[in-house]
């Protein structure tokens, strides 16, 4: 069965089972606590958490995700790889253990057709309901075990939502493994599905398996997860899932360009590099066609980590030319259909990869050089902490480091390498573990505030003043009962007219007034949680407590500003596209009062005339005041009628589209104008690199725009009284008054020449003998010159000498 026919199977098994398709999200996600997307139910976590409420009680996507945590075990076992798709179905307080089990059952056996003979499933220790509705099924008891809560109990991570997970396996045959079930060999016995049957409240813990349970959810949910990659090496009777038909044309042309053969005839080094050029190539293709790209830290390390691991590879294999290229076109084109996104940003991915092994050449000579140094330099063994400065530094891989010791004849100090390694993870995990612990420990007192309150009623887009009710204050130690001049604090409201910063939009600003005479100035404007807005507000005057009545009043001419520099935002982009290609796509944005940053795609700089071009479009196309319509939609209509989704945003099923006239249609929850002209004029201030194939264009738009040239004019105006001409001939007046300046610069710089000379040839004629030569020792009165005119002596003195000058500056001598 062929992957396409395995996901058309799971989608259609579960849409006659009342489930709606959900798209899969970005691997850039949205929740501040992950790097990507690594399951299905990430994008599903407000339901869970209760945060929001799902639209159908039933849903199923495939979901691409990616883990590097496993890295070094791809191509090694039959089953890891850092890019997979899952396919899940997921219940909201719908059905549970019953249904989840039986249908899992019944499209393993009847529609995939497995060899229920061969199917194991695992439990948590004590979920008897589970192994009972197992063995209700057909699975006899010898082939149901039960596991402890480290590999049956499942948690978001954090204190929220748990519960016991049953697992589905394969038993791959003795040629796999030892014997005895998924407890004695995870490799033989292949977990496929991984059923969480959400049901408990987990409390803070240390580590996974590792936290106490402490309650039980109001609403019972099911969360479920198969890896394509694995039931697809399974149906189509590979070895392993990098030799599947969703990696086959890559797996076919690393053997093509190396010229070696799978399986390999070296023990299984040859086999293994094969298997990982091929598994990498995939997920970099993927990487790049949602959004990231190469960096040193974050998600861009992840991406520069897999392609450079590629690369390596691919040299062991004997491939000694750009590899990554034609690889990522096998991804394209093997997977384009099913994944659009991967054809739609095929140009970005060749520029990026071809940019990238560009470089990382160029890291290795570099790298190669110092480590050349180093090794003259050292006896056995090469410390550890110059190959870990190589590899932290540089990016020189600790394998090549390896490889030229040896070469040399030197060992590696690979323990203290390691060490060094290990002690910068721990820092890193320490601070992340910190920084989300903080955020989620927020996240919680914010839920707990909107389960006990509800969520707030955003009614920004039609007014910009509203009556609410102060439900909340809280400082950085959580919920407070009042408030006095002075004090800044958060506030959650009923009802607010301001917008909360999303979409590279900022929050607004304004006023609350409360009905006993409390001032506050509204400095910020966030989300606490998806539907919570999150106030920061300074008391300016008396004192405010919750449940207080008051008027909320945004900053009108600033929210219009702001609206101003988003609609141009749009159009901007579409200009952008028009100029440069579609891969021209916004990579981030900033949306100001007066002035807008848009990050964007591209790999060379933008010379001035392109950005004229860019610009003249952008206000050309305003100053003809194009209509500005918002619309709701679904997400497959808004999609189908070609709405740009912009990067890094979520969106649910009901998306908001902003059309500019027929250039620009994006789906977008930002404030705009309501005309194209209102957004104008807009001038592009700037442009520069902000990372490989990463451009940024800066731009300031209505007043501002018109205060940047008023005051260009003040200065050209100025500068024309300094030359006594009318403005329009400065230019020309400047040119020629600096064309006569550097004329009399050269010509004294060749008077100077001359002076120096002759300087000099005095000083030579007065050159003293000595033994061996001639000596020349005087004290002169240039000190600014003394090096020059010290070199020029010899000029005019042949034979051996030395020449010793000194000069007297400021009671310093030189």
């Amino acid at each position: 069965m062929r992957s396409s026919d395995i996901r058309s199977t799971f989608l259609g098994f579960f849409g006659e089972r009342d489930h709606r398709v959900v798209p899969s999200s970005s691997l850039i996600p949205s929740d501040p606590t992950l790097l990507l997307a690594n399951a299905g139910m990430n994008q599903f976590k407000p339901c869970f958490l209760g945060e929001t409420v799902p639209e159908h009680p039933r849903a199923m996507s495939v979901q691409k995700c990616a883990r590097t945590s496993d890295i070094e075990n791809v191509g090694r076992t039959t089953r890891h790889a850092t890019f997979f798709e899952m396919l899940g179905n997921f219940s909201f307080g719908d059905y549970f253990k019953a249904e989840a089990i039986s249908w899992a059952w019944e499209l393993f056996t009847r529609h995939y057709n497995l060899d229920r003979d061969r199917l194991w499933v695992t439990v948590y220790l004590d979920d008897d309901e589970a192994e009972q509705l197992w063995r209700g099924v057909g699975v006899p008891s010898e082939r149901i075990q039960r596991l402890g809560m480290e590999d049956n109990y499942w948690s978001m991570g954090m204190p929220g939502p748990c519960g016991p997970s049953s697992e589905l396996h394969y038993d791959r045959g003795p040629s796999f493994g030892r014997d005895g079930g998924p407890a004695v060999d995870g490799e033989r016995y292949q977990e496929l599905w991984n059923l969480v049957f959400m049901q408990n409240l987990r409390g803070e813990g240390t580590g996974k398996g590792d936290y106490p349970v402490v309650g039980t959810l109001p609403h019972r949910n099911i969360d479920t997860g198969l890896g394509l990659d694995r039931l697809a090496a399974i149906l189509q009777d590979v070895e392993t899932v990098c030799e599947t038909d969703l990696l086959a044309p890559g797996f076919r042309l690393v053997q093509e360009m190396s010229g070696r053969e799978y399986p390999g005839r070296d023990g299984g080094d040859t086999s293994t590099s094969i298997r990982i050029v091929a598994e990498h190539a995939r997920s970099v293709a993927f990487l790049i066609a949602d959004g990231v790209l190469p960096s040193r830290d974050g998600r861009g390390y992840v991406l520069r980590r897999l392609m450079r691991r590629t690369i390596l590879h691919a040299r062991r294999l004997g491939i000694d030319g750009p590899v990554l290229a034609a690889l990522t076109g096998t991804v394209v084109g093997n997977l384009g259909e099913a994944w659009p996104e991967l054809t739609r940003e095929s140009e970005l991915i060749r520029r990026v990869v071809t940019a990238e092994e560009d470089g990382f050449e160029r890291t290795l000579r570099q790298g190669s050089r110092i480590l050349e140094t180093a090794i003259g330099r050292a006896t056995s063994p090469l410390s550890g902490r110059t190959a870990f400065d190589l590899h932290d530094t540089y990016g020189f891989p600790i394998d090549l480091t390896l490889d030229a010791a040896r070469s040399a004849g030197l060992t590696v100090d690979e323990d203290a390498f390691a060490a060094l390694l290990d002690e910068q993870r721990r820092q890193a995990h320490r601070a992340s573990r910190d920084r989300k612990g903080e955020a989620a420990a927020r996240r919680d007192l914010y839920r707990r505030i909107g389960a006990e309150y509800g969520l707030t009623e955003f009614v920004g887009y039609e007014t910009t003043t509203t009556e609410t009710r102060l439900v909340a204050l809280l400082d950085d130690t959580g919920t407070v009962q009042s408030a006095r001049e002075g004090d800044q604090v958060e506030v959650i409201l009923t009802r607010s007219p301001f917008y909360a910063e999303a979409g590279g939009q900022v929050g607004d600003t304004g006023t609350l007034r409360t009905s006993d005479g409390g001032v506050l100035q509204v400095v910020d404007t966030r989300r606490g949680l998806d539907g919570l807005h999150v106030h920061t507000v300074r008391v300016t005057e008396g004192e405010v407590r919750p449940g207080a009545e008051a008027e909320a009043t945004v900053d009108a001419d600033r929210r219009a500003a702001t609206a101003r520099s988003h609609s141009a935002t749009h159009v901007l982009h579409a200009m952008l596209r028009r100029v440069l290609g579609d891969h021209a796509a916004q990579r981030g944005s900033r949306v100001e009062p007066g002035r807008l940053r848009f990050d964007f795609a591209h790999f060379s700089a933008l010379g001035r005339a392109e950005l004229d071009t860019v610009q003249t479009l952008v206000n050309d196309y305003l100053l003809d005041d194009p209509g500005v319509r918002v619309w709701e939609a679904g997400r497959a209509e808004a999609e189908a009628a070609g709405a740009v989704a912009l990067f890094g945003e979520k969106y649910g099923d009901r998306v908001r589209i902003v059309d500019i006239g027929d250039a620009s249609r994006e789906l977008c929850g930002g404030t705009h104008v309501g005309h194209g002209s209102q957004a104008g004029p807009v001038h592009i201030v700037g442009e520069s690199s902000i990372g490989t194939g990463l451009r940024r264009v800066e731009a300031l738009t209505g007043a501002d725009a018109l205060r940047h040239h008023d005051h260009r004019r003040a200065l050209l105006t100025e500068l024309a009284a300094l030359l006594d001409v009318h403005p329009d001939q400065a230019p020309d007046r400047l040119r020629r008054r600096l064309e006569t300046l550097a004329q009399t610069r050269r010509e004294l710089e060749s008077l100077r020449r001359d002076r120096l000379d002759e300087h000099a040839r005095r000083l030579a004629a007065a050159a003293e003998p000595v033994p061996g030569g001639w000596l020349v020792a005087r004290v002169v009165d240039s000190p600014d010159d003394l090096r020059a005119l010290a070199t020029r002596v010899p000029a005019h003195r042949p034979g051996d000498g030395a020449v010793v000058l000194g000069a007297e500056t400021g009671g310093r001598a030189l």
